[in-house]
């Protein structure tokens, strides 16, 4: 993609100064190790999927659901809290996408930013289940996006997978160290050397 196209796009999605000065330091400070086998991995090893962890009366789908989408409705008699249409811009694909309640409403997914496999096997395997839980239900490593971009990805890491659309991928990786340091995960040499290429594309604002 032409330098020029590709700055233009990620101006859509700029990251402070500090966010990338941040990023930087923390991708100098993660251990670069192999990732550790999956032997073990369930989803349940991560808690009650969308756990009220924060205790709020609504499901961590529906509080990502309600900080990410425009326009909002709710389904009647939930109080505001079980999301039944809006209006998603999203960021792993550049396309705005209508979310309805119902059948088709896995266009809208959420997306562990640092997948849970991909954690389990860079060092959540060792830490307790509360932590597991909150790492699950914490809305820093939680996107709503295009579903069928979630399901490309899987379990991967950004060696293998970077959303599609080239705007969002220095956010996305300053997205996944912010995570990865604070949970003290660890990166493999591969993963490494692309977060590292990628914060060179990004585009920052004061």
């Amino acid at each position: 993609m032409p330098y020029v196209v590709a700055h233009a796009r990620a101006a859509r999605y700029p990251v402070s100064t500090a966010e990338l000065a941040r990023a930087t330091r923390e991708l100098a400070d993660l251990p670069v190790r192999d990732r550790a086998p999956s032997d073990g991995y369930t989803r349940e090893q991560f808690g009650q999927a969308w756990e009220d962890v924060d205790h709020n009366g609504c499901d961590t789908r529906n509080d990502v659901l309600r900080r990410d989408l425009e326009n909002l409705t709710y389904k009647q008699g939930s109080g505001d809290c079980t999301v039944a249409s809006g209006v998603l811009r999203d960021p792993y694909t550049g396309r705005t996408i209508d979310f309805r309640r119902g059948a088709g409403s896995a266009a809208v997914q959420i997306d562990h930013v640092v997948a849970l496999a991909d954690a389990w096997q860079t060092g959540a395997q060792d830490w307790p289940a509360a932590t597991r839980l909150a790492f699950a239900n914490d809305p820093a490593n939680l996107l709503a996006v295009d579903g069928p971009a979630n399901q490309d990805k899987s379990a991967d890491d950004a060696s293998t997978w970077l959303p599609p659309n080239p705007g969002y991928r220095c956010a996305y990786v300053v997205r996944q160290l912010r995570v990865k340091s604070a949970y003290g995960l660890w990166v493999t040499r591969a993963e490494h050397d692309t977060m590292a290429r990628t914060l060179r594309t990004c585009v920052t604002v004061p």
